[in-house]
C-alpha cells in the first residue's frame, strides 16, 4: 500500500509543477498582451491627434443610435474608445474596457487599478496593473469612469448601466 501512496505524491508533486510553469507562463504572456493594448492604444491616440493637427474635421458623436451611423473601419490592431454620451452603449467597446465597466458598476465605491485587476482575476503584477490603469484612463478622458484624487476610478456617468447598454 505504501508504493501506492508513493506514487500519488510522486504525481501530485509533478501536477504542481505543471501548474506552476503554466501560471508562470500566463504571467508572463498578460505582460506581452498588455504591452501590445497599450501599443496600439498609443498609435491610436497619435492618430488621432495627427488628425486634429493637420485640421482634418473631427465628426461629432450624433445623439442618436451610435450603431445606425456608419463608422468607418477601425485600422488593423488599433483599440478605439468611443466619447460617451448619454445612450452610448459599452457593447462598442473592446472587451477589456467593458470588463472594467461592469466592475466599476458592481464595485459601488472608488477603485484602483491593482484593484479592477484583482476584482476581474487577472493578476496583480506591475504590468497587468499598469495595462489596466491605461485604461481605466482612457475611459474616464472619453466619460466612461470618473477619475477620483489618489488614483480613483468609479462609475462616474455610467454608473447603473449594464455593460450592453442598459440594466
Amino acid at each position: 500500500m505504501g508504493s501506492l501512496v508513493e506514487e500519488l505524491r510522486r504525481r501530485e508533486a509533478a501536477a504542481l509543477a505543471e501548474a506552476g510553469r503554466l501560471r508562470g507562463l500566463i504571467e508572463e504572456l498578460s505582460g506581452d498582451l498588455a504591452r501590445a493594448e497599450e501599443q496600439a492604444s498609443r498609435l491610436a491616440i497619435a492618430r488621432e491627434e495627427v488628425t486634429r493637427v493637420l485640421g482634418d474635421p473631427v465628426v461629432p458623436v450624433p445623439d442618436r443610435d451610435p450603431a445606425a451611423v456608419p463608422q468607418p473601419a477601425a485600422p488593423v490592431g488599433a483599440l478605439l474608445v468611443p466619447q460617451w454620451h448619454e445612450g452610448a452603449v459599452a457593447s462598442a467597446l473592446p472587451q477589456p474596457y467593458r470588463d472594467l465597466l461592469e466592475v466599476a458598476a458592481d464595485a459601488g465605491r472608488p477603485l484602483r487599478a491593482a484593484q479592477f485587476c484583482a476584482a476581474m482575476g487577472l493578476a496583480t503584477g506591475k504590468a497587468q496593473v499598469e495595462g489596466a490603469r491605461s485604461r481605466l484612463r482612457r475611459l474616464a478622458a472619453r466619460g466612461w469612469l470618473a477619475e477620483e484624487p489618489g488614483g480613483l476610478y468609479s462609475a462616474g456617468a455610467y454608473a447603473g448601466k449594464a455593460p450592453g447598454g442598459g440594466r
